[in-house]
């Protein structure tokens, strides 16, 4: 891995707004102290930071970490050094879409998901997270059980769903958006 490579891939992770910060990243390890996801990751957050650092872009792409964030901020809010740990899993995402690394159960899942902002106006995590798994995961989905449910009791997830009220903009801006194709 040449020093190069290695800035390269960093520089692409880090041009989302505050991205930056990961340069300041001390290898605490609060992160994924912090995840409830970090379980069912290949890598915790603070791995995949390292992996970055060190210009690892296809093992990072090719990693399950960001698609298990649950986008809760806890990691984010917990980070002694401020970074936007969730923002990072975001561009993650959007980067292991464009270069092709992703499972054709996350099209579901993506599929899955504006199908509940069209119903709810709102994702609902629970929901999703248990079609997915058990569609996909049925013995994970097992496995997975105790954290949702943790999930649930800490108020980090709702166990229920609920609609934002002035729905029908909303739906017909997503109405639009379908029309118009494009990357989502």
């Amino acid at each position: 891995m040449t020093e190069e490579t290695q800035h390269t891939f960093l520089d692409e992770v880090t041009t989302i707004p505050g991205g930056e910060r990961l340069r300041t990243c001390i290898q605490c390890g609060t992160c994924g102290g912090s995840c409830p996801s970090g379980p069912a990751m290949d890598y915790t957050p603070r791995e995949i930071f390292a992996l970055i650092m060190a210009g690892e872009r296809e093992r990072v792409l090719k990693s399950n970490t960001f698609w298990f964030c649950v986008s809760c901020y806890y990691c984010t809010i917990r980070c002694p050094q401020e970074i936007p740990i969730t923002d990072i899993m975001y561009q993650l995402k959007r980067l292991a879409i464009k270069a092709g690394y992703y499972r054709a159960s996350i099209t579901n899942f993506s599929e899955t998901f504006v199908g509940q902002i069209e119903t709810y106006g709102r994702s609902f995590e629970l929901g999703l997270a248990t079609a997915h798994y058990l569609r996909y995961h049925p013995i994970e989905s097992v496995r997975m059980s105790p954290l949702m449910l943790g999930m649930v009791t800490r108020g980090r997830m709702a166990f229920r769903p609920k609609r934002i009220r002035g729905i029908r903009p909303l739906r017909a801006i997503l109405r639009k958006a379908k029309e118009l194709g494009g990357e989502w």
